[in-house]
């Protein structure tokens, strides 16, 4: 892209007396300016950094010991019987204790089943921990240049994606699966949007030569593969017309999955069209989120949203499209933002019914995410109401944003 290859030159005219390493990453989620300006202090040991840096590296270092993931690591076949199709079920969905097979299941909002994190019969935290640790080692890798990452996100990615013996099938067919409903429904879409960070993942090591130039065009090729089920598949179309979170992290994972393929009509399109299917018909002029707060989990899921929604606002900056409109005063994305920044103050209670508090420091990405969309709002300046020493180690600190 053109604003890409601008921003390198302006990089190296500004940086270029610092090392080759510090050139620009092919990322599309991560900001690419953040990330080099990071590297460029951890270099220089900034005080300020080093904090979240030591944590990245610790937990690096500890997925280095784990995986590699696999769907076909689950002992029970996905209702298609084909062990290579991703299968997980609905986390608030539990037996029926009035009948004695526990069918049809009932749904508990807000309430986990911990038999729907088995690792046995579904691959929810399979798919988890692959995220988890493509993202962390890859940021790893570019922050440190040691191989060692790098060769762990390849064999993380080689297993999931491109080994014929172990690689997923580009669908969620199977995901959230409802026992006496069905073999898979629409909000499990949502897991879907995890696999955004194990591709970017692949993009943080391209400078390790560890992927080749086949591997990284069969990635692609798998990119392609399920942004078509994604825009295709009927469970995944009703999916995208959710009129909540599910619905904008549809378009989350679809418009990366499009600029992963290098499909930019497509991506441009999703872009174009979030304002007016998401912004406008989900947050009210006041800033709050009517679905989001029938929940039972209400300023997370609102939180939750607008986390989504930003992500998109970054990548639709990749085919200039501006969602942010920050010169415009009645832009509802940040009137969004204004709603729940006063909730970055634990002890602001939250107004409405709630099935336990929401952890305040899911704010602090969406802060820094704020400061960089709206400069002038003085946004970081929240980020001292949350607890010092979780933001002290918050990876928001090195780069941002990154996939919930």
């Amino acid at each position: 892209m053109i604003k890409k290859v601008i921003f390198f030159l302006i990089v190296i005219l500004i940086h270029g007396a610092c090392d080759l390493d510090n050139t620009a990453p092919a990322t599309i989620l991560v900001d690419t300016k953040k990330l080099i300006q990071t590297k460029i202090h951890i270099q220089k040991n900034d005080p300020t950094l080093l904090p979240a840096f030591n944590q990245l590296i610790k937990e690096a270092d500890q997925a280095l010991q784990e995986g590699p993931f696999s769907v076909t690591h689950k002992e029970k076949l996905p209702p298609s019987g084909d062990q290579h199709d991703y299968a997980s079920y609905s986390r608030y969905w539990w037996p029926d204790p009035d009948k004695v097979d526990g069918l049809p299941y009932i749904r508990r909002d807000g309430e986990t089943n911990p038999k729907s994190q088995s690792l046995n019969e579904s691959d929810r935290q399979r798919i988890g921990a692959l995220a988890r640790n493509c993202e962390t080692l890859g940021l790893a890798y570019y922050l440190t240049a040691e191989e060692k990452y790098a060769e762990k996100v390849a064999e993380l990615l080689r297993v999931w994606f491109l080994d014929p013996t172990t690689r997923m099938n580009p669908n969620v067919n199977h995901a959230q699966c409802r026992p006496g409903h069905n073999n898979g429904s629409k909000s499990g879409i949502l897991d879907g949007r995890l696999l955004v960070s194990a591709l970017e993942g692949s993009l943080l090591i391209k400078g390790s030569k560890t992927l080749n130039d086949k591997e990284y065009k069969n990635l692609k090729e798998w990119a392609e593969k399920y942004f078509k089920w994604l825009t295709t598949n009927q469970m995944a179309l009703d999916e995208a017309a959710s009129k909540n979170n599910h619905g904008s992290y549809y378009d989350a994972q679809a418009i990366y999955f499009a600029l992963y393929s290098e499909n930019y009509e497509a991506a441009t399109l999703i872009a174009k069209e979030f304002n007016e299917n998401r912004i406008l018909s989900q947050i009210q002029n006041d800033g709050s989120m009517p679905e989001e707060i029938a929940r039972t989990r209400p300023l997370f899921y609102s939180i939750y949203n607008l986390h989504a929604m930003f992500l998109v606002a970054y990548l639709a900056e990749k085919v200039d499209v501006d969602i942010w409109k920050a010169k415009d005063n009645n832009s509802r994305l940040r009137k969004g933002l204004d709603f729940l920044v006063p909730y970055s103050d634990s002890n602001k209670k939250w107004p409405h019914p709630t099935l336990g508090d929401a952890d305040r420091m899911e704010l602090f990405p969406i802060l820094q995410m704020a400061n960089h969309a709206y400069p002038d709002g003085g946004y970081l300046n929240s980020l001292k109401k949350l607890p010092k020493e979780k933001s002290n180690i918050h990876r928001a600190n090195l780069v941002f944003p990154l996939m919930r």
